[in-house]
């Protein structure tokens, strides 16, 4: 028993709480006392854990930005063991960002709805939240070493756009035709979440009579805008 009288619960008690809550009320509607009340807990207990909900709320999107990413990682693992081009490959992490969209749809939005009010998220998400574009980034190199990129039409901008950051992830700036390929690549990572956005939301269900076949398309779509070629023609699964 601490000070309070509260007996002490683990970390993962007050989280699975907090997830059932993230589902009914969303993130806004998140606090302290309605993780208590959903968990069966004292506000003490949970307190004792996380003193803040900004500080619960930042657990939350570290868990859902690593979990995501892994599931990126190891679909992207799995690609290349067996053997997959960089626009397979590519067509198996996003499959494997969309599940993970569609089994988690509150944690989902949690990393990609509307900003949370009042809350600012840490430096500690940053490493978590650059496991998804690392993971396309990785592709697009392995892709542009191995002469897979087609060279675009023509080069967008002759000054560089991209913050230090960026360029970092991917490991330079290539040279020419691929000088805007970082650029183009962060086109495509906004595409895949808009296009997720779209379908975890049911903007799509009215006007796509296959969204996962639609998925696919949008993807190798998106993917052309880089000159990488996605293979289309696999099993896609809701």
């Amino acid at each position: 028993m601490d000070d309070s009288g509260a007996s002490v619960v683990d970390a993962t008690a007050v989280k699975v709480a907090a997830h059932q809550l993230l589902a009914k009320a969303g993130a806004a509607g998140l606090s302290l006392e309605g993780v208590a009340d959903e968990g069966g807990l004292t506000v003490a207990q949970v307190r004792a854990l996380f003193p803040h909900r900004d500080e619960l709320l930042t657990a939350l999107l570290i868990d859902a930005y690593n979990e995501s990413g892994a599931a990126m990682e190891r679909a992207d693992q799995e690609a290349v063991a067996a053997g997959a081009s960089a626009g397979a490959r590519l067509l198996a992490v996003t499959r494997a960002l969309r599940a993970w969209s569609f089994a988690n749809p509150a944690e989902f939005t949690l990393v990609y709805g509307s900003p949370v009010p009042g809350y600012h998220a840490p430096q500690d998400t940053v490493p978590p939240a650059s496991r998804t574009p690392a993971v396309l980034a990785g592709i697009v190199r392995a892709a542009l070493e191995a002469g897979e990129l087609t060279s675009p039409k023509r080069q967008l901008t002759q000054e560089s756009l991209l913050l230090p950051e960026a360029v970092q992830l991917f490991g330079g700036v290539p040279g020419a035709p691929f000088g805007d390929v970082i650029e183009r690549g962060i086109v495509l990572w906004s595409s895949l979440v808009g296009l997720l956005v779209f379908q975890v939301f049911s903007r799509t269900h009215d006007s796509v009579r296959d969204e996962s076949a639609f998925f696919d398309f949008a993807i190798a779509v998106a993917a052309e805008g880089i000159g990488l070629a996605v293979p289309l023609g696999g099993t896609a699964t809701d």
